[in-house]
């Protein structure tokens, strides 16, 4: 098959284990980010199978109109960046595993990272002193403090085991049937949303994106939290109302941020006021992006390729289209 693969920034898969199974296709890799659907349809003219690296490019309908041989969209995880009707009305079958039972615990290492720097202040401690400065103030310890998790899955309870190995306290806050599968585990489930906000020494966020999802955090809850308290997003950026945490970093509540995930990406304005608010801490989206998760990633995502290509697909998200061929 004639493979695509787009948005492989640094060229990093065909250094991976995983690379050698697309042995036998025809495979074209897209080092650079392109947005306009015009020249994506000239570089995919010929394509039969797209790989996606996560949501970094969306799939629209216009997009699929202009691809008259694809046949494949190949990916990992969830899915809000391609239009899936249009998938379907274009006989284009989309195979996503979902990876029910695997955290990703690329995120859930960096999250904890960014609370650890956040917290003792690494960012300006290296540039005071980097700046002849030495010591520029003084940190906080994790153990003993409250840490809120918001959103009761698989990386939130990756992190509460960092917490608890740290000692902190952990306690949750979530969807009604979150919360619930929480309390029903022996959790300490928050006494309500904004006592959760209010008393956490940390926040950090961890829940899928979806319409219901998006904006869920709100200017009110983010002003709820402490001076001195920090707001964690490895997530993705769009569950925090827009321009909520600009706003609450200017009013000092939370006293600091801690984000790895921004509402226009890749974020490449060095004067956009949130990157360069003096109490965040950013990282360029970086929470899944380790070899160890490329590989993991990508393995599944070419295993679906060669499923597909051996006329047995896996991890269909839209398997009533399989079958007909595309006139």
């Amino acid at each position: 098959m004639k493979v695509h693969i787009l948005d492989d920034w640094f060229d990093t898969l065909r250094g991976l284990p995983c690379f050698a199974r697309l042995a036998g296709h025809e495979v074209t890799v897209w080092t650079d980010h392109v947005d306009d659907a015009a020249v994506l349809a000239e570089r995919l003219s010929e394509v039969e199978a797209l790989v996606l690296f996560r949501e970094r490019t969306k799939v629209t309908a216009e997009l699929m109109a202009r691809l008259p041989q694809l046949r494949l969209i190949s990916q990992r995880s969830v899915y809000p960046h391609i239009d899936v009707p249009a998938c379907t009305a274009n006989g284009v079958l989309l195979c996503s595993n979902l990876h029910a039972d695997t955290p990703s615990y690329a995120a859930a290492e960096l999250t904890w990272a960014l609370i650890l720097a956040g917290m003792r202040q690494l960012p300006a401690q290296m540039a005071s002193l980097q700046a002849g400065g030495w010591q520029m103030g003084v940190g906080k310890t994790l153990r003993g403090r409250t840490i809120g998790l918001y959103g009761y899955g698989r990386i939130g309870r990756t992190v509460a085991g960092y917490a608890e190995a740290f000692g902190m306290q952990v306690q949750w806050w979530s969807s009604e049937d979150g919360r619930a599968r929480a309390a029903a585990d022996g959790r300490r489930v928050a006494e309500g949303r904004h006592a959760f906000f209010a008393e956490s020494d940390v926040v950090s966020v961890h829940l899928r994106l979806k319409p219901e999802t998006r904006g869920v955090i709100q200017l009110e809850d983010l002003t709820a939290m402490r001076g001195d308290a920090l707001f964690v997003n490895t997530s993705r950026a769009g569950l925090v109302q827009p321009g909520a945490l600009l706003e609450a970093l200017n009013a000092g509540h939370p006293g600091m941020a801690a984000v790895d995930v921004f509402d226009s990406e890749p974020l490449t304005d060095a004067d956009d006021p949130l990157l360069c608010h003096p109490n965040l801490i950013g990282t360029p989206h970086i929470g899944y992006v380790t070899e160890d998760e490329f590989d993991l990633q990508f393995g599944d995502i070419f295993d679906q390729i060669n499923a597909y290509a051996e006329g047995a697909p896996i991890n269909m998200i839209n398997p009533e289209i399989w079958g007909p061929v595309r006139s």
